[in-house]
């Protein structure tokens, strides 16, 4: 197998600045990483990690390398890779497939070649990889004794396999744990699509109406967070315990044909294709913004928008703008993709610590138990997530009461 294929590994230096400033701020993985160099769990083990590249998950690789595995490391999203990271990464000596920017080709060649590894154990972002290990890497499924799923969007697709019978190894359903969801879903993306926005736009929110497509725990974060800087929030949902939840946090609640009108800014976050479409844009202001906060960069129907548009160019970096005939322009965030990380820095660091701290564990778990565990979808355990929880508290310096 190829040992990498990064874009430069000159950028090194600067990619090992952001790894080393991201782990003085996730004490979780450090005190796991102290624990994993001493134990060794992964010790002839390989492991695959496809997540977004940047310096957070290349901190987790080497938390996995410390504790034995030999690492295999690929993005999930071609817009999310930074390649000061990846060239750090493969300075280190871990095999890294990953450059910013690919074509979605270049993106599924660089997924293969991390497969080349022969991983026991995945860490996966979205259920791409093991997609295809279902469905074109079948040999290699003997040597695996499951994935960790970060997203809802990849545990969507896991649950889908498990319930119709073609699930061929276990999952651990990393995106539902409690620490998971509350604080990468709620906090995290709460925080950063509000960043990659502002930073983007360079735009005021307050006095803006903003459209939050989804009400789970990620639209909830969004909602929350745009009225606390002082803009006006509609929701569309389709669950009506969701809409019932969005109207009791004082959001208005409408359908989407209705909302269309009014948003100054809309946000996707339903883990859906198409949901803002060829029948919404028509009925948008001049001058809005588009943004996608769910995990594949379909949520936004781009091919049926620049097939209505009369004109589109880029009117500032990460904006790509297109004109309607009515002499509107609809202004799309990051090519559509997932806006935190596409125009940002994604989750705060302290935040993805409690996220990867539960994809090290529960890696850890699954080297345990594999022989065990049938072709199904597993909860994280309990005592995980308590533990998880707990050493969030030790880094913080809070006690609680027993």
């Amino acid at each position: 197998m190829k040992k990498s294929i990064i874009a430069n590994l000159d950028l090194a230096l600067e990619g090992k600045r952001k790894i080393d400033w991201v782990r003085r701020n996730m004490p979780i993985l450090r005190q796991i990483e102290s624990d994993f160099e001493r134990e060794k769990p992964f010790k002839g083990l390989n492991v695959l990690v496809c997540i977004h590249l940047e310096a957070k998950t290349a901190y987790l690789a080497k938390v996995f390398a410390a504790g034995g595995a030999d690492v295999s490391v690929t993005g999930s999203n071609p817009l999310s890779t930074k390649d000061d990271i990846a060239a750090a990464l493969a300075s280190d000596g871990l095999h890294v497939y990953a450059k910013q920017g690919v074509s979605e080709e270049e993106l599924f060649d660089n997924m293969n070649h991390a497969l080349d590894i022969q991983p026991n154990i995945i860490i996966d972002d979205g259920g791409d990889i093991v997609e295809i290990l279902h469905k074109q890497r079948s040999e290699l499924r003997k040597n695996v004794f499951g994935a960790c799923e970060e997203t809802t969007t990849g545990v969507a697709r896991a649950k889908e396999r498990a319930n119709n019978g073609t699930l061929k190894f276990p999952i651990m359903l990393i995106n539902e744990a409690e620490c998971k969801y509350i604080f990468d879903n709620y906090h995290g993306t709460g925080q950063s699509v509000w960043d990659g926005i502002m930073r983007t736009t360079n735009l005021v929110i307050a006095g803006k109406t903003v459209v939050i497509v989804g009400f789970g725990w990620c639209g909830k974060g969004i909602a929350d967070r745009a009225k606390g800087l002082g803009a006006n929030v509609i929701v569309c949902e389709i669950d009506p315990i969701k809409a019932i939840d969005a109207s009791m946090h004082g959001c208005r609640v409408m359908p989407l044909a209705d909302a269309s009108a009014l948003g100054d800014i809309f946000i996707t976050v339903t883990g859906k294709e198409n949901v803002l479409g060829k029948s919404h844009f028509p009925l948008m202001k001049n001058g809005v913004i588009l943004a996608n906060a769910g995990h594949f960069n379909t949520e936004i129907n781009l091919p049926a928008l620049e097939s209505m548009a009369i004109e589109n160019k880029c009117l500032r970096e990460n904006i790509e703008g297109y004109k309607l005939e009515n002499g509107h322009w609809l202004n799309v965030l990051g090519g559509g993709n997932l806006v935190n990380i596409a125009c940002g820095d994604g989750h705060p660091a302290e935040v993805m610590d409690t996220s990867f701290a539960l994809q090290a564990l529960s890696a850890e778990y699954l080297s345990k138990n594999y022989s065990t565990l049938k072709p199904d979808v597993y909860h994280i355990p309990k005592e995980i997530d308590q533990e998880v929880a707990r050493l969030r508290l030790w880094g913080m310096g809070i006690q609680i009461d027993e």
